[in-house]
């Protein structure tokens, strides 16, 4: 299978940090959606990222949709959610809320850094700032009272929180250093030392 995307997308990162911790083979393909768009529409029409092409050349889209067939078609039986179902609901409301800010960032960064000044619109960024603020605070809210259990899980909550949370501190500092985060420090900070985040750090161009 081949991962494209460049890892500085918490999307890519977040697949090829799953797909590590699984234990599932891949080749990663550092392509970009801006610098070699040809490129990447070359293997993919809709220059999606991240891409997975498979072993008989289909090519998915969605991180989502991406782990949940490896889980089913590649992991041996290996999962990176909880069997519980009161626990999985937890990991689900995680990943939900580190997803919707990692969309709502995206956004943000799209729009002063690719929109032309005159073109933009500050009510809306600042919608999608505070839809921003609301997602973290909340996955804060999630991430503290369970600190103990994120202190040694390997999860896809704790993956997609900590890949989160240093994609929009990276990129929009202006709005994590406002906030109280304490959590998603800590948890970001230890995730980082492990060896599938070591492996796949967070380069690529940007925008």
């Amino acid at each position: 299978m081949r991962l494209i995307g460049m890892l500085d997308s918490p999307y890519v990162r977040r697949v090829a940090i799953s797909l590590d911790v699984l234990g599932v083979a891949f080749d990663h393909e550092a392509v970009s959606v801006f610098s070699t768009f040809e490129k990447f529409k070359s293997i993919n029409p809709v220059v999606k990222a991240p891409s997975l092409v498979c072993d008989d050349g289909t090519v998915l889209m969605d991180s989502s949709l991406i782990l949940q067939f490896v889980e089913a078609a590649k992991a041996n039986g290996k999962t990176l959610w909880s069997k519980d179902a009161m626990q999985l609901q937890h990991e689900f409301r995680v990943v939900s809320l580190a997803m919707a800010a990692c969309e709502k960032a995206v956004q943000c960064v799209y729009e002063v850094n690719l929109r032309p000044k005159s073109a933009q619109y500050e009510p809306w960024l600042e919608r999608v700032k505070g839809q921003l603020v609301a997602a973290l605070s909340l996955l804060e809210i999630e991430v503290a009272p369970r600190q103990k259990d994120f202190e040694h899980a390997i999860n896809q909550a704790s993956i997609t929180a900590a890949v989160a949370w240093q994609f929009i501190h990276s990129m929009l500092p202006d709005i994590t250093e406002k906030g109280d985060y304490k959590s998603l420090i800590a948890l970001s900070a230890r995730m980082e030392l492990t060896g599938s985040f070591i492996k796949y750090p967070p380069v690529g161009p940007g925008v």
